[in-house]
Formats: structure tokens, sequence, C-alpha cells
């Protein structure tokens, strides 16, 4: 799949996601196959006024392209501005965020909230294209704001026309969020309206997932969020399904504990222990969640107060599970949970 002049070589993209898609989660996806990552969302703003935190946020070491970087803006000028700072750091895309729903950032006439106003949309997408040269522009959209009021083919057009690389495309509402399936048959209309590449998004959790995406709505590529989370196997899972027309299936106890060590043990090279241990521990946690015993998993490694700790426990866990010393848990529930809210172990 190409963006622009960038030839991504597989069609697998994993979403910007706040406080999860830092240097080591990037690291591991590419390992298993991600054609493309992004660094979490970042204030345009913030960026123009080089503030620390949005400068860490969208650091990347050269060994990590493909890379993208996803703003946050409403201002052309404050975009476009932000997109020539980025030119420095040589990312290899930009995308602008028009599909985040969170009511925090829509009452700012953020993410979401740009979908009411095509015109302006297409001003800021203008800007940025204008300030970015070569790195190609992407804009993330959604339906519209709800099933009464859905105009992605408008919004799609006014990016294309207005000089977008590529379209990705969360096929629900912004009132829907999360709750309800996603409308695959919009992508299939939005793929039909435009001549850029389009990008599908929402609920792809199995690699059987991505091929019924692509096969039914004829998208060029898809990114990956929620399903990407403690599950870095599915981008290699796809690609054997494609290759040889068979998944080969969950990995063993024995990868998922590899795995999990190795993502811990960059969370702790990359923040400061008091940082790393809570980090590391959300991401354990989901590599572990298909796995019986979850939720007395998740309530020990709490307490745990370092990395080598959290090491430990996994190591005791994975023996506890080799030998069936968990009760069998409702498997179907707890995905279920996890699909309703990721941090599916806390209780409200």
């Amino acid at each position: 799949m190409k963006l622009g002049n960038l030839d991504l070589g597989n069609r697998l993209i994993v979403a910007p996601m706040a406080d999860v898609s830092d240097a080591p989660f990037r690291k591991i996806a590419k390992k298993y196959g991600a054609g493309l990552t992004f660094t979490p969302m970042v204030s345009a703003k913030g960026i123009i006024d080089n503030e620390f935190h949005a400068l860490r946020i969208l650091a990347f070491a050269r060994d990590e392209k493909p890379i993208g970087v996803q703003l946050l803006g409403n201002n052309p000028e404050y975009l476009a501005g932000a997109v020539h700072e980025l030119q420095r750091y040589k990312p290899d895309v930009i995308d602008i965020n028009c599909g985040c729903p969170v009511e925090k950032v829509t009452k700012h006439n953020l993410g979401a909230q740009l979908l009411d106003d095509p015109i302006h949309m297409g001003k800021l997408i203008e800007a940025m294209v204008d300030a970015a040269g070569d790195i190609p522009i992407s804009v993330k959209l959604r339906l519209g704001k709800s099933d009464g009021k859905i105009n992605i083919l408008e919004t799609a057009k006014v990016a294309e026309e207005s000089g977008a690389a590529a379209i990705i495309v969360h096929a629900r509402t912004r009132n829907t969020k999360y709750k309800d399936d996603p409308n695959w048959d919009w992508l299939l209309k939005v793929k039909e309206q435009v001549k850029i590449p389009v990008i599908g998004n929402g609920s792809l959790f199995t690699p059987k997932d991505i091929k019924e995406m692509i096969e039914r709505t004829k998208v060029d590529g898809v990114m990956i969020a929620r399903g990407a989370l403690g599950n870095p196997f599915i981008f290699n899972r796809y690609r054997e399904l494609v290759e040889n027309g068979s998944d080969s299936g969950e990995p063993s106890i024995e990868e998922i504990e590899e795995v999990a060590i190795m993502h811990s043990r960059l969370i702790a090279k990359e923040y400061p222990e008091a940082v790393a241990v809570i980090k590391a521990r959300k991401n354990i946690i989901w590599y572990f969640k298909h796995l019986d015993g979850i939720h007395k998993f998740a309530s020990t490694i709490m307490r745990t107060k370092n990395i080598e700790g959290e090491i430990k426990m996994i190591h005791e866990h994975v023996e506890k599970l080799k030998q069936n010393f968990y009760p069998k848990d409702d498997r179907e529930l707890i995905n279920q949970k996890f699909k309703e809210r990721v941090l599916f172990w806390l209780n409200e």
C-alpha cells in the first residue's frame, strides 16, 4: 500500500493510542509485522509551544521508521506550524485527527467535532498539506455525528480535494463511540467515492476480522487499535492467513510469556522505574487476558513495586497456567468486557 511516495509493504497499521502506543509498544508491533506505527496523538499547539510532554510523545528512533505522527488541532496556523516543526523529525506520515469522540476533546472543537464543519476541516488539511513538503498527510475520520447525521461521503471527498494522501475511516459515528458494531458498509461506499487510499478501522480483533474487512469493503489497508493490545501476534497471524490460507492460531503460553517479558524490559529502558512499573502492568494484563485466572493475576500484579517483581509474577502465573491451577474463566464475558473497556479489570 502506498501513501503518497511512501510504500508501506503491507496493509497493517497500528493506531495512535494515548498512553499506549509508545516506543516499546511500537517496536513489538513492528517486530511482529506491522507495516506502519503511529506515535500517540499530540497537540499541534503543544508542538508550537515546545511543551515537554508534547515533544516527549512524538519522539521516535530512526529504526522505528516508517512511522507516523497524529496531530490534534483546529487552527490552520497552528497545524501548519506544527507540520513545519515536524519536518525536523522526518516522520513518514502526518495525520490530523478528525475522529476522536471523547468529550474532553470534542468540547474544545477538536477531533470528531470537526466533522460538523467539512469546509473548515478542508482548510485545516490544506494548511497541513501546504506545509508538509513531501510528507503525506492523512486524515482520520468517523462516519459523522450520529446515525441520523452521517456525512462521511462529504468529508471523505473534502479530504481528497484538500490534498490528503489517504483517509482512515473508523466505521462508527461520534455518538456511538465504541459501543455498537461498526458499519463496514460505509467503507465500501467511501472506497467508491474517492481515488486516494482508504484505510478501514473499527473492531478488528482477529486475523479473520482483517481479512473479512478487506474482502468486503475493498479498503486499501486497515488500522488496528484495541485488537493490538497485548496481541502483536495479530500481524504475523494475518500474514500467515493470507500467504498460507490458514491462521496459525493463538500463540502458546510460552510465546506470550516471552513477549510480555520483552515488552516489560523495553518499558523499563524507556522510563524511570516508578513510571515503568505502572505502564508495564496494563500491558502485561492485556497479554494474558484470554487465559484463565486473569482477574486473580491482575489483582496480584497490581501489588508489585518494580519491573523485576512483575517479571517474577509472569513466570509464576505461567507455571500455574501450565498446571491448570485456575478455574475456567468465562472467556466470552472477559472478551466482551475488554471490547467495552480495555481496562476491564478495574471497577468503576
